[in-house]
């Protein structure tokens, strides 16, 4: 299908909605043997035109589909950011690991930076992260934890995911707060999600925290661990140097876009 018109591809995507309810942008160039960029123009025109919803890394059908994820609404905040903290953090991750990834949006980005590796273990409660890698990482292994689904996040938490977790104990943890609070640590907005984060801290043998700039100082709840118990910050910039600051006292490095400081 390497000679088809944008009106042809779009009539053709439209018509892998109505019985797949998703598409991949890799998927689609490979089908219709063009460029991903192609892809995604064909995909954000019928955005435009009321015709599909965007996501990372593809588009959903609006007719099936029943809530926005808060993933799907985050995924264009901040994303440079969150893909050079991948860059940064990718390296950190070696064949054969055992990777514990959290939640979001950052998180998937690391994987997609890793989707290269060989004989690596995923570990994640995120079905977004779970669905990449069964469609596009096929050198990478997941398993995913159990627990309540929190609905429009796309994530388990609760009893059965802690329960799950006391089995496992990875190489490396990839956690990622809702904020940093300087002078007092880590943060998120969920009950479940904070004790499941404070799990994620203690489980693996080391531990990494992943945030972009705009986590510092921003709103957060519920406490769930400090720097303490963290091997390095991966982070866009570290403004003010309030997150090295923090570091320094207690033995964690910080990495970013800027340079690295270490404790």
């Amino acid at each position: 299908m390497d000679a088809t018109s944008p009106e042809e591809r779009r009539a053709a995507i439209l018509d892998m909605l109505d019985r797949a309810t998703s598409v991949q942008v890799t998927q689609l160039a490979d089908a219709f043997g063009v460029s991903r960029v192609t892809v995604r123009g064909d995909l954000d025109a019928l955005a435009r035109d009321g015709k599909l919803r965007r996501t990372h890394g593809g588009a959903v059908s609006l007719s099936k589909t029943l809530t926005v994820s808060v993933q799907d609404r985050r995924v264009n905040v901040n994303a440079e950011a969150k893909r050079a903290i991948a860059r940064l953090a990718a390296p950190l991750v070696e064949d054969g690991d055992a990777v514990l990834v959290d939640s979001g949006t950052t998180a998937l980005e690391l994987v997609r930076a890793i989707s290269g590796r060989r004989g690596v273990t995923v570990v994640t409660d995120d079905f977004t992260i779970a669905d990449y890698v069964d469609r596009s990482a096929p050198s990478l292994d997941v398993i995913m934890l159990g627990g309540s689904l929190r609905k429009g996040h796309r994530y388990t938490a609760g009893p059965l995911a802690l329960r799950t977790l006391e089995q496992l104990h990875p190489d490396k943890a990839f956690v990622t707060p809702t904020s940093y609070v300087p002078g007092r640590g880590l943060m998120t907005n969920n009950q479940d999600m904070a004790e499941l984060k404070r799990a994620f801290l203690g489980c693996a043998t080391r531990a990494y925290v992943l945030m972009d700039r705009s986590k510092v100082g921003a709103p957060g709840l519920l406490w769930f661990g400090t720097l303490a118990e963290v091997e390095a910050v991966i982070m866009d910039a570290d403004p003010e140097g309030l997150v090295g600051a923090d570091a320094s006292e207690l033995g964690c490095h910080v990495i970013c876009g800027m340079g690295e400081g270490t404790a």
